[in-house]
């Protein structure tokens, strides 16, 4: 006896030797796919008709840092210094762990709400970041972020604190949680300390999670204090490999995209964030055309004000498309490989497909929707027209966490009041 049977589906394996299934059916058991196909024999517990709609791979969010949607909408329209200098860095010195637990609970219910089924994270407080992944049974990769700004004592002090929180709760959450170091960005670290990072994470045989050349500012710092930029003074410090992933690399030369593409560093695209902090445009279609992994990330609900990935591929597909001014580019089947597949990768994580054995880490995307209608290519919609307020259900790890567009591991009026709450609580105490 299977677990869920999901019939009548289109299905969106974004399995490349399958292509996509018309009128399909997906056995779920014991948190995996057992049959993926137009039949099956089995028998199930659940049976979910998903006529008229899609099924696809969730999507995974490679930049967060959840607990920031206490801040939406709190500091916006302002230069990226003056922004985190004098208003983000300020407040959140006055965030406590139960800040970032009832900010970190908003955001999971956020992204169960719009299809998303894992994330990364970097921020602090993690513990309780962990506890509110683990509560509301979404998959996530997190990381304290640690900052050392040169200072010996605090560098001493950030390792100890990544360390035990690596060793604390990898593989917590039923296997859903994983750990990573995230040392805070080149221009924040100092070059000894991202060197004992690095080494830290092989020992403890974790990836990394690094802001890196994000603004102009970025670049212009390290060339006049290192002579070179983030990307080839990282190479000069063996920190680069395929357990690193990148945030942001929007001041990319094509000598660094082709450093970034040997040595398989998994970059993590944030279009929105990217806009509206003017931070600039990340050469995607150059990076991919590298054989780069690029997969595609929110940033926080500070610089981007929601987490909706489906808005995401949206932005990304038609900011590269404009900047290179070619249409062709980044077509939406290849935005839907950053949103699944290459995420997944970039996390180490068995989801992104829908193939037999993989994860049960998967949405249904309502298509019987006025904007969704008619429909000549599914791909395209989901892409260019569909939103995350489309998706009807959510299924992480072969549990359904929302059905019918009902959230079913959260009280959602309990979440978004307690979140209420600790904003206003926290808006006082910065305004003392």
């Amino acid at each position: 006896m299977a677990d869920i049977i999901i019939k009548n589906a289109y299905i969106l394996t974004m399995d490349p030797d399958a292509g996509d299934i018309e009128n399909g059916v997906v056995v779920i058991e014991n948190s995996t796919i057992k049959e993926i196909g137009t039949s099956t024999e089995c028998s199930a517990d659940k049976i979910i008709d998903a006529k008229g709609s899609v099924l696809m791979p969730g999507l995974v969010n490679t930049h967060c840092h959840a607990g920031m949607t206490i801040f939406r909408g709190y500091a916006d329209d302002m230069q990226l210094q003056d922004w985190l200098e004098n208003h983000i860095w300020p407040a959140e010195a006055k965030l406590t762990d139960e800040d970032i637990y009832a900010g970190t609970r908003l955001a999971c219910l956020e992204m169960i709400r719009s299809g998303t089924i894992a994330f990364a994270d970097m921020y602090i407080h993690e513990n309780r970041v962990a506890q509110a992944v683990d509560e509301a049974g979404i998959r996530a990769a997190l990381s304290y972020g640690m900052i050392d700004f040169g200072d010996k004592e605090k560098a001493d002090k950030e390792l100890e604190v990544g360390t035990a929180f690596v060793k604390e709760f990898n593989g917590k959450g039923d296997g859903r949680i994983t750990t990573m170091y995230g040392p805070h960005a080149p221009n924040t670290c100092s070059r000894d300390f991202l060197i004992r990072v690095k080494e830290q994470a092989v020992k403890d045989n974790v990836k990394l999670h690094i802001h890196v050349l994000e603004t102009e500012a970025e670049l212009n710092y390290m060339k006049e204090n290192f002579g070179m930029c983030s990307i080839h003074f990282l190479k000069g410090i063996d920190f680069w490999g395929t357990d690193v992933l990148a945030a942001h690399c929007v001041w990319l030369s094509d000598g660094d995209i082709k450093i970034l593409a040997e040595y398989g560093v998994n970059i993590s695209h944030n279009p929105i964030s990217n806009m509206k902090l003017a931070s600039g445009i990340c050469p995607v279609s150059k990076l991919i055309d590298a054989g780069a992994n690029v997969c595609l990330g929110t940033d926080g609900c500070a610089s981007n004000n929601n987490l909706d990935m489906f808005e995401e591929m949206r932005t990304a597909a038609l900011l590269q498309k404009v900047s290179t001014m070619d249409p062709t580019v980044l077509p939406a089947r290849k935005v839907l490989e950053m949103a699944t597949i290459n995420g997944a990768k970039a996390l180490g994580i068995n989801s992104g497909m829908l193939k037999e054995g993989y994860n049960a880490d998967m949405i249904i995307v309502d298509m019987n929707r006025a904007h969704l209608t008619p429909v000549y290519d599914v791909a395209s919609h989901l892409v260019y027209a569909a939103s995350g307020k489309d998706v009807s259900a959510t299924i992480v790890n072969g549990k359904v966490l929302m059905e019918d567009g009902k959230v079913l591991s959260m009280d959602e009026q309990e979440v978004i009041d307690i979140a209420v709450k600790s904003s206003k609580d926290l808006i006082s105490k910065i305004n003392n």
